[in-house]
């Protein structure tokens, strides 16, 4: 199916709001995470730690692992990702926070993929 003017790179965008009932139970979870992973060199360690300690959301960005979502998936291979975490303000009521928007900046912004979804 690839032509010679289709990408056989695809790059997905997912955004996700998350609601933290329990921040002990991330840190905890992330601080788990961080101790059994025996390749992570000391320094690095030490800096991940303190991240997770101080900022919940570091923590979740710690436990986030986009190589394991896609590990399973047939025909494809993860090549890059970057993720990170951020408190915000979150209004679901708020016209800014409408999933369902088209992005301005998607591949079907053009008259010919306007009916495409992606």
């Amino acid at each position: 199916m690839s032509t010679p003017e289709t990408s056989r790179f695809v790059r997905i965008r997912v955004e996700l709001v998350l609601e933290i009932d329990d921040e002990e139970a991330v840190t905890g979870a992330a601080l788990s995470r961080i101790a059994e992973d025996g390749a992570m060199p000391d320094e690095e360690r030490v800096h991940a730690e303190s991240a997770v300690t101080e900022d919940t959301a570091e923590a979740l960005a710690q436990l986030v692992d986009p190589f394991a979502l896609l590990g399973e998936v047939p025909g494809v291979e993860l090549l890059q990702a970057s993720w990170s975490g951020e408190e915000i303000d979150y209004d679901p009521d708020s016209p800014e926070w409408d999933l369902d928007e088209d992005d301005d900046d998607g591949p079907y912004d053009d008259e010919d993929g306007a009916d495409r979804a992606g």
